[in-house]
């Protein structure tokens, strides 16, 4: 299959830039292909011009060539894996911008939708497992973030999986990193 991991973090060197390296490595050993779009790396602009605004009157409307090249990595992969640090309970801005300005009207959700196979979205939080169901932002963030967006723009298998207290010890990073590669060993559509 081929994968689309979309990296959202400043820092590449960072845990989730481990997160990443894990995942890839079990990738690789179920033998599936894989194309990495670093956003901050690659410097991608997450502002929306107006040139990328949605034209509900326009559902064939031309994006900018930038969304356009954006479009084009999507379409050529299967299935998408989003990697990301939880900020405020939620995507980094980064991220947010590359999926506002990219998964567009008319190409992710309206007149046609994405036709991924399969999402999943891993996410490292500080918080702990407790807090998160405590206060009720794992269930906002499933909402969110797979109901709204993964399967509003047509992707039926997507799902959230969220690391906890990530900076706690080095033994829970190791147990997070030890289990994103055991994701990414059995990242199949189900």
């Amino acid at each position: 299959m081929k994968v689309l991991i979309v990296f959202s973090h400043p820092r590449r060197q960072s845990f989730c830039g481990a997160v990443l390296d894990s995942f890839v490595g079990g990738l690789e050993e179920a033998g599936h292909d894989r194309e990495i779009a670093d956003l901050h790396h690659e410097g991608f602009d997450p502002r929306m011009p107006e040139a990328d605004e949605p034209d509900w009157n326009d559902p064939g409307k031309r994006y900018s060539d930038a969304v356009l090249a954006e479009q084009a990595r999507i379409a050529r992969n299967e299935a998408m894996v989003l990697i990301f640090p939880v900020w405020w309970w939620s995507l980094p801005a980064m991220l947010k911008g590359w999926i506002d300005r990219v998964w567009n009207n008319g190409w992710a959700y309206g007149a046609r939708k994405l036709p991924h196979c399969r999402a999943l979205l891993i996410g490292t939080a500080s918080g702990s497992a407790a807090s998160y169901k405590r206060d009720r932002y794992d269930e906002a963030m499933q909402a969110q973030l797979v109901v709204g967006t993964m399967n509003y723009c047509g992707i039926a298998d997507a799902s959230l999986k969220l690391y906890f207290d990530i900076t706690d010890s080095a033994e829970s990073r190791a147990d997070c990193l030890a289990s994103v590669r055991t994701l990414g060993a059995g990242f199949a559509p189900s």
